[in-house]
């Protein structure tokens, strides 16, 4: 049985986003929508510039817990919940931190915070993720 991180234990990952990471986000999930990959098309709208799928962000989450909770195991999702709160553009730094808010030994089933900030510390997303955790088999 897992031995699970403790309620308030936090983790983050941190990227700069790139052109080249929102091309291959729009490559991988098949939305090539203007917003996402065209300059012009981005500073007509209300962003006033082309931005990231907010998915991408979603993805930072998804790193934060694959790489950084639970190093001696697998984490496995279960379940998220995500607010897009503010649009994410070309050189933003998104952290994105979980906060283990409750946990389940018997299950070995964690609920987390889950937040993405950019680098003025604005909060771009947030949720709560559930996960459960398992040992790597010897």
């Amino acid at each position: 049985m897992a031995t699970l991180p403790a309620i308030g234990h936090k983790v983050s990952f941190t990227k700069v986003v790139t052109d080249a990471d929102i091309r291959a986000f729009a490559q991988a999930s098949g939305d090539d929508q203007p917003l996402h990959l065209d300059d012009g098309f981005g500073a007509r709208t209300r962003f006033g510039k082309k931005i990231a799928h907010g998915m991408l962000s979603a993805g930072f989450i998804s790193a934060a817990l694959g790489t950084r909770l639970y190093p001696q195991g697998i984490v496995i999702y279960m379940g998220q919940s995500l607010q897009f709160r503010r649009p994410v553009g070309v050189g933003d730094t998104i952290t994105a931190e979980v906060e283990v808010l409750t946990a389940d030994a018997e299950k070995s089933v964690l609920t987390l915070r889950t937040d993405c900030t950019n680098q003025d510390g604005d909060v771009v997303t947030r949720g709560e993720a559930t996960v459960m955790l398992d040992d790597l088999r010897s």
